[in-house]
């Protein structure tokens, strides 16, 4: 007989919810407590050292916009292929979004 198949939350991505070395350790707590206004457009960017309210993986790395804020949380609507999804996303795992200037936008 095989050995059964794994079906844990961190299957099939462990490198991406890997922190590099110099980033392990606590996490810092302005990250926590960081706020958002609504409409602000964001970027989910899973942090593997908390927990709680993580997204699934696939979330990692999409832009969304805030919605709200449930509890601690936030809701964030993010575009799921063609489809519009709300997500319940704590703080530490969200990074506002920074623009990117062209050299000949600049100009």
């Amino acid at each position: 007989m095989t050995a059964r198949k794994g079906k844990g939350l961190r299957r099939k991505s462990r490198d991406k919810l890997s922190l590099h070395i110099r980033e392990h350790g606590k996490i810092k707590i302005r990250k926590i407590l960081q706020e958002f206004n609504i409409n602000d457009r964001v970027v989910i960017k899973i942090d593997p050292s908390y927990n709680r309210t993580m997204p699934h993986p696939k979330y990692h790395g999409m832009i969304g916009i805030i919605l709200g804020k449930r509890g601690s949380c936030y809701e964030v609507l993010v575009n799921d292929k063609g489809k519009e999804k709300i997500i319940i996303v704590h703080p530490a795992h969200l990074e506002k979004f920074k623009e990117q200037v062209s050299p000949a936008q600049a100009s």
